[in-house]
């Protein structure tokens, strides 16, 4: 898919959540392999990054991820628009705004979550990006932070980025504590409030609004369609990267890349051998596949033969067709979809 072809607002139907050292190049090729119609996200990159570092090593991907979108991590508006223009040039189908990332080093680079308490810097940024790009810019933010009353930080904060014209608002649905809670405890202790993201989409109905947070199913991402415009999903989709295979046809209505979980490895190989020829570990990319066959028979050892063997000096695509030699075949592998 080319993204001259991308119908942007049908792709953020279903996506893949941008995250931390996980979505990487691999990664997302990976994903792409299960589901061609999801929208996929890099992971984080600070303008800082893309401004003074390698952004081949930084921005580069392969042209088969599209629909592919860049996520950013600034609040310069100026250093914004300059790096959404970069992503644009390198063919990148959306430029994302990272308000939600409860880190400590993100708090300090003053990017990420804290800035919930700086709508009217966050438009500042919106407008700034959409005047240097005409490819669609989202922002994806918390339903609040820290004391903040999410009823009234959220629909302040929606109503500046719509204000700055923002091609969609995805929202994580619970608050950011950005004061005594760990990025990791930020993840689910605030508790969830689907209905605040719902109640939002009803008060700004030409806002596209896409919600995030604790979908563990495609089925329930497809259950909540009615109420908003698309749903992200993300460590579901990383931890149990199979769920991904029932997006094509569970959202989209169209068939899925691949009927076993078995082929969409197999297809992976040549980009593997690829990889690996640039000098790529081939660890990197099948740590991305561990969950790939849980609650099929065999699924341990196959991650076991690649916890082990895929780590070593040298190791090729053989130790993954070793890996899958030990995952039951049947016409069915799939079958825990289902379950």
């Amino acid at each position: 898919m080319t993204r001259s072809s991308l119908p942007s607002n049908a792709a953020r139907r279903f996506s893949v959540a941008p995250m931390m050292d996980w979505t990487d190049r691999h990664c997302r090729y990976f994903h792409r392999l299960l589901t061609r119609r999801a929208l996929i996200y890099t992971e984080m990159i600070t303008t800082a990054a893309i401004l003074h570092g390698d952004r081949v090593r930084l921005l580069g991907y392969d042209p088969a991820e599209h629909p592919v979108a860049l996520q950013l991590g600034g609040c310069d508006p100026r250093a914004l628009a300059e790096c959404a223009r970069v992503g644009a040039d390198l063919g990148y189908d959306e430029i994302n705004l990272n308000v939600g990332c409860p880190s400590d080093r993100v708090q300090e680079g003053r990017f990420g979550a804290c800035l919930m308490a700086e709508p009217a810097l966050i438009g500042d940024c919106v407008a700034a990006m959409k005047a240097a790009v005409a490819i669609p810019v989202t922002v994806k933010c918390r339903i609040g932070i820290d004391e903040q009353d999410p009823e009234l930080s959220l629909d302040t904060f929606a109503g500046a980025v719509e204000a700055a014209h923002v091609d969609a608002l995805i929202v994580h649905a619970r608050k950011a504590w950005l004061k005594g809670l760990s990025p990791r405890e930020n993840r689910d202790v605030p508790p969830l409030d689907y209905d605040r993201v719902f109640r939002l989409k009803a008060a700004h109905p030409k806002l596209q609004v896409v919600l995030n947070g604790g979908v563990a199913t495609v089925e329930q991402a497809a259950s909540f369609l009615g109420r908003v415009d698309g749903v992200m999903m993300g460590r579901a989709a990383y931890q149990e990267p199979w769920r991904l295979m029932a997006v094509d046809s569970l959202i989209f209505g169209e068939a899925a890349p691949f009927a076993q979980a078995k082929a969409a490895v197999q297809a992976c190989v040549p980009y593997i051998e690829r990889e690996l020829a640039h000098g790529a570990r081939l660890s990197s990319i099948t740590r991305h596949m561990l969950g790939l066959f849980r609650g099929v028979p065999g699924a341990r050892a196959f991650r076991r033969v690649l916890a082990t063997e895929a780590v070593k000096p040298g190791a090729g695509v053989e130790v993954l067709a070793e890996a899958l030699a030990q995952v039951m075949d049947s016409e069915a592998d799939l079958a825990h979809i289902a379950a």
